[in-house]
């Protein structure tokens, strides 16, 4: 693998390297801190966060009610041992579409809504939504059917609805891990939305991609620390939600 990848890590530290990845170093510093610059830097990080959450609103809309169709322990013809043939088709191309949804990374999503609805925050919200969207529900199907199910067959058996087998059996025993994975994707979702901005769908990364471009350093520098900052926050975020619903 190493030969078919033409791993060859040594050739950072050879001398013509080295003078590149200095000069890039150097061109770092001093960092850009006028007031105007800044106050745009938070104003697109901003917009990052925000392409990040809607993104993510968006793909929990989706992975909602398609992890809980594909879940085979929700399906009541399962109680008798085996799964109908209607219930099991259904189950089964809900599957391949979350398949097809996060098996297209995020990055072709952007590239392919940019040219849909043009540059900006749009795009990157909806190549966020599909592509997490599949991820949640590939997962939110798995954590259910990893865990207890006794108390949700037993609604089941009972005459309850699926969503009350959910909601009163499943939801219960599952919340904190469904919770937990819930926000680590949107931490995810805050670094992809930088990336994201590289194709023109808009926030940090759009702006740093034009720097970047100009070979404005300093700028370049600022925003990477803004950057790091706002991934810190994301995770002091998140680490106090987890232990909230802990």
């Amino acid at each position: 693998m190493l030969v078919a990848t033409e791993f060859r890590p040594w050739t950072m530290f050879e001398p013509q390297s080295r003078q590149v990845t200095a000069n890039f170093l150097r061109s770092f510093f001093p960092p850009e801190l006028s007031p105007d610059f800044l106050r745009m830097v938070m104003r697109e990080a901003w917009r990052t966060v925000a392409i990040a959450t809607a993104g993510m609103t968006l793909a929990f809309l989706i992975a909602a009610p398609l992890g809980l169709v594909s879940t085979r322990v929700l399906s009541i013809s399962t109680l008798s041992g085996k799964m109908a043939t209607l219930p099991f088709v259904i189950r089964q191309g809900v599957r391949w579409a979350l398949i097809v949804l996060r098996s297209i990374p995020e990055l072709v999503w952007a590239l392919v809504f940019v040219r849909v609805v043009g540059l900006g925050p749009t795009a990157g919200v909806l190549a966020i939504g599909l592509t997490y969207g599949g991820m949640l529900g590939k997962v939110y199907g798995d954590i259910l059917e990893s865990g207890d199910s006794a108390s949700g067959e037993a609604l089941l058996r009972n005459g309850g609805s699926r969503l009350q087998s959910f909601f009163f059996g499943f939801l219960p025993q599952n919340a904190a891990e469904l919770t937990s994975y819930t926000i680590y994707r949107w931490e995810c979702a805050i670094r992809s939305s930088v990336v994201l901005g590289f194709v023109g769908a808009g926030g940090l990364g759009q702006q740093l991609d034009n720097s970047m471009k100009m070979f404005m350093g300093g700028e370049v520098f600022t925003m990477l620390a803004v950057f790091v900052g706002l991934v810190a926050l994301a995770d002091l975020l998140s680490t106090a939600l987890r232990r909230i619903m802990g």
